[in-house]
């Protein structure tokens, strides 16, 4: 099964990135997050760096546009299939960047699309 990557996890249970790895994880897709602070949401440690990170398919994003800019490359070098931008994280300049590189780039919200059996 393809891998996701949650970027901007939070611990804090009621953000919509923790409640995403949750459903995630519920829905049996391989997950992996990555935030500002380590910490574990269920059973998903959440990393602070990009070192480990591999075989990504889908990147959804919980983090603004202007914090986006600083994992640009970051991103781009884990070449994933696709990137999700849930609402509010919606970036044209990293689309175009995205799309050079032969990423699909998803406007939409991780929660929607799993509650909906959209997420594939």
């Amino acid at each position: 099964m393809p891998k996701t990557l949650v970027i901007g996890a939070s611990l804090k249970p009621e953000r919509y990135s923790n409640i995403a790895v949750k459903r995630l994880v519920e829905n049996s897709i391989k997950t992996e997050a990555y935030g500002l602070k380590e910490g574990k949401i269920g059973s998903v440690q959440i990393k602070t760096n990009f070192t480990d990170l591999q075989n990504i398919h889908t990147v959804t994003l919980y983090l603004n546009p202007k914090r986006q800019v600083y994992i640009y490359d970051d991103i781009l070098n884990l070449k994933p299939k696709r990137v999700i931008f849930n609402p509010r994280t919606e970036n044209v300049e990293f689309y175009n960047l995205l799309e050079k590189q032969g990423i699909e780039v998803e406007v939409a919200c991780t929660l929607v699309l799993l509650a909906t059996n959209q997420y594939n």
